[in-house]
């Protein structure tokens, strides 16, 4: 990412280019980053190709005001933070759904950043509903954060009796929010080609929670969440209060992809039957 790469992604966060890496910097960016780019998957129903790599996701986050899912916002966030001097690593993921069980491999992306002040952190701005700041990557108590309690913990072997280490390797973590496991995260670092796979697992199979629903959402500044779902929008208070309200119009739908997110679309998207 080049210079002028880096303060366009700045401009588009809202915030100044910074003097140092470090963890407030880190909690600035990732606060703001949430605040700004919506967790969204309408490429998918738009017809719209999803490809990692990190011009296209500056056309499409940077240029187009767009958002995306994790594989696109942690990919280009992580690509900011190297560009800023931060230490990232990819990291690979797998989420808990029903009765316990973890998804595919390369599932979700996270990040592992290290600051100039010493920190070791789980950035995350790819998972919709989740901590507003960084977690400490190697505290293994609980974590407050205004998202919820959070804690980042040894897993336990899994149905095949695997904990994700091999011999000298250090074991998986499960990123716990409000004591549900969300997520099983790998310790060795990736590349963005690495998440290929996923990415178009998630765009294209029928089991996909991906290609069967249409989310766009944002962290608001007081703390709250707004949300579209198709043609439902839920406004969520940061005291937890929900405002739910059905669009009736296409006009309505546009105006609050237009309003609420920044998005200009010429089209409602609609849900589209996998190929």
């Amino acid at each position: 990412m080049n210079p002028a790469q880096v303060d366009a992604c700045l401009r588009r966060l809202g915030v100044q280019r910074p003097a140092s890496p470090t963890v407030d910097v880190l909690r600035e960016l990732h606060l703001r980053h949430l605040q700004t780019v919506p967790f969204e998957n309408l490429s998918i129903h738009l017809g719209e190709e999803i490809v990692l790599e990190e011009n296209r996701l500056l056309d499409k986050v940077v240029g187009a005001g767009r958002g995306g899912f994790c594989y696109e916002l942690n990919g280009l966030f992580g690509a900011l933070l190297t560009a800023l001097g931060f230490d990232v690593a990819l990291l690979a993921a797998r989420v808990y759904g029903d009765e316990g069980r973890t998804g595919i491999p390369y599932d979700h992306l996270a990040l592992r950043v290290r600051t100039v002040d010493g920190g070791t952190w789980l950035a995350d701005v790819g998972f919709g509903t989740h901590s507003h700041y960084p977690l400490a990557f190697e505290e293994r108590g609980e974590q407050k954060d205004p998202g919820g309690t959070f804690r980042v913990v040894a897993s336990e072997p899994d149905a095949a009796g695997a904990s994700g280490a091999g011999a000298g390797e250090a074991t998986d973590l499960d990123v716990v929010r409000n004591g549900r496991p969300e997520y099983r995260l790998e310790v060795r670092p990736r590349v963005l080609g690495d998440f290929v796979a996923g990415a178009w697992w998630h765009s294209t199979s029928p089991a996909s929670h991906f290609t069967r629903s249409l989310v766009c959402s944002r962290l608001t500044d007081d703390g709250g969440r707004v949300t579209l779902s198709g043609r439902g929008l839920t406004v969520t208070g940061a005291d937890g209060t929900r405002d739910v309200r059905e669009l009736t119009t296409d006009e309505e739908v546009l105006a609050v992809y237009r309003e609420r997110f920044g998005i200009e679309l010429g089209v409602v998207p609609t849900v589209r039957e996998p190929a």
